[in-house]
C-alpha cells in the first residue's frame, strides 16, 4: 500500500518539474531567437526603462521577503503558531510580487531578450528563464495532497534565492552603476 503512494508523489512532483523545465526552456528559446525590440516598458516619473526595471524589481523582493517571513512563520519556524491573518498575507504577498514582476519580465524578454555577452547579463538571463519555471513548478505543487512536506520549502526557497540573484544581477548592478535614481 505504502508503494504507491510513493509512486504517485514521485509522479506528482516529477510532472510540475517537468512543465516548469518546459516554460524555463521556451522562455530562454524565445528571448535567444526573437529579435530585442529596444522598447522598455516605462511609467511616468521614472528616468528611464530600466530604471522602472529596478524599482520595480526592489519591490518584487520586498514582497519576496514578506514571501519568506510568513512562510516561515506558517510552518512553526519562529516560534509558536502563526496569527491567522499570516497565510492571508502570504498568499497576496505572492500575488502582488508576480504581478509587480509582469513588467520586469516583459521589459526583459522583449525589449533585451536573451543575452550572454558578459557573465552578468548570461547569468540575469539564466536566473530570469529559471525563476518563472520554478514558479509554475510550485504554482502547480501548491496543491497536491501527496506532495511531500519537504517539497514547497525547498521549491519556495528556490524561487526566493532565484529571485534575489535577479534582483542582484541587475537592480543592484543598476543602483551601484548608475545611483539609485527614479
Amino acid at each position: 500500500m505504502t508503494a504507491p503512494a510513493t509512486r504517485s508523489g514521485t509522479a506528482g512532483l516529477l510532472v510540475p518539474l517537468l512543465v516548469g523545465g518546459v516554460v524555463a526552456v521556451v522562455l530562454g528559446v524565445y528571448g535567444s531567437v526573437h529579435q530585442p525590440t529596444g522598447v522598455a516598458v516605462n511609467i511616468a516619473g521614472f528616468s528611464s526603462g530600466q530604471s522602472v526595471k529596478a524599482w520595480l524589481a526592489s519591490v518584487v523582493v520586498l514582497l519576496a521577503v514578506v514571501q519568506l517571513i510568513s512562510a516561515l512563520a506558517m510552518y512553526g519556524k519562529l516560534g509558536g503558531e502563526a496569527p491567522s491573518w499570516v497565510s492571508p498575507l502570504h498568499r497576496w504577498s505572492g500575488r502582488l510580487a508576480f504581478l509587480v514582476s509582469i513588467p520586469v519580465a516583459m521589459h526583459c524578454l522583449y525589449a533585451l531578450g536573451f543575452q550572454s555577452f558578459d557573465t552578468r547579463v548570461l547569468v540575469h538571463s539564466l536566473l530570469g528563464c529559471f525563476f518563472y519555471g520554478i514558479f509554475v513548478c510550485k504554482m502547480l505543487l501548491l496543491r497536491r495532497d501527496d506532495t511531500a512536506p519537504w517539497v514547497l520549502p525547498v521549491v519556495g526557497g528556490l524561487a526566493f534565492t532565484v529571485l534575489v540573484g535577479l534582483w542582484l544581477s541587475a537592480a543592484l548592478w543598476f543602483f551601484t552603476t548608475f545611483g539609485v535614481i527614479f
